[in-house]
């Protein structure tokens, strides 16, 4: 983790879920799984956050609160989908007002299946994502961005 130069921001947004995978993403940040070590800040400002964490499919309601969330993000962001819910729609998937995963509205940089998604699982892939964070932040630096 020596690569990141600055503490990455979270946004957590649940969309049409059970509650099951939100839990988990909530219990990353006690002590028993501490993922504040990693120097990550919880924020409720998008416009504050590095990485998007969703939980729950996309329905007609909350579409544009994902998307408007997202586009007030700044760059670079990443989004993490967790839970079979956020990849894929779940069990839910052939229901009426489920359009599916979270990929059916933003770019998902990383997937965490799993229903409930363990925290384990949810930690290893708020890792990926800021690996990919840093790469887009190289990447812009690159261009001449910040």
């Amino acid at each position: 983790m020596s690569y990141i130069t600055k503490s990455p921001w979270i946004i957590h947004y649940d969309g049409s879920s059970c509650n099951g995978c939100d839990i988990e993403v909530l219990a990353c940040l006690t002590p028993l799984y501490d993922l504040e070590r990693f120097g990550i800040v919880n924020t409720g400002n998008p416009k504050h956050a590095d990485v998007f964490i969703i939980t729950g499919g996309i329905n007609e309601l909350n579409r544009p609160i994902v998307k408007n969330t997202y586009e007030q993000m700044p760059d670079p962001k990443v989004v993490v989908a967790v839970g079979i819910c956020a990849t894929s729609g779940g069990v839910f998937r052939d229901c009426y007002n489920i359009l599916g995963g979270v990929d059916k509205v933003i770019p998902v940089d990383v997937y965490v299946p799993g229903c409930s998604a363990r925290p384990e699982s949810i930690i290893d892939g708020v890792v990926q994502a800021l690996g990919i964070l840093e790469e887009k932040r190289a990447k812009m630096a690159e261009k001449g961005g910040k």
